[in-house]
């Protein structure tokens, strides 16, 4: 059995970054689904903030994604999650803060509506971070 359990549930973008993270770096894994809708009652003794993910390794308890995936570069540094050069890392991290800032709480914002006129009123924006996130790539292709 894993040593390493992730605390997850499917819509959380979060989650899908430590998620990543594990699998890249092949670290053996146990997938803890939440349903955050109801809560097991101990859950606040795991995740402190009551929300995921968060990510136990024998006695030690990490939460908040970025926090969680620089504790596990820094326990598992092989294979290296960011470029050693420093123009390449920047861009790496300049990415990441785009996910963090404007795509994932976009896309956010939409999956949890109970709204659907304003998921609708809301899509354009995420099509615009993704026309962005294409540009971007075609960009650096050339």
């Amino acid at each position: 059995m894993a040593d390493i359990e992730l605390y997850s549930a499917a819509l959380c973008p979060y989650v899908h970054r430590s998620h990543l993270t594990l699998l890249e770096k092949d670290v053996p894994f146990k997938l803890v689904e939440i349903d955050l809708q109801n809560r097991p009652a101990n859950f606040t003794d795991i995740s402190p903030y009551n929300k995921v993910p968060v990510l136990k390794h024998g006695d030690v308890r990490v939460w908040e994604s970025a926090i969680i995936n620089e504790y596990l570069e820094e326990i598992f540094p092989s294979p290296p999650l960011l470029p050693e050069d420093p123009v390449q890392h920047a861009q790496a991290r300049i990415w990441i803060n785009f996910a963090d800032t404007q795509l994932f709480a976009n896309t956010r914002k939409i999956l949890h509506s109970f709204d659907p006129q304003q998921s609708v009123e809301d899509a354009p924006v995420l099509i615009d971070y993704l026309r962005f996130i294409e540009h971007e790539a075609l960009v650096a292709i050339h």
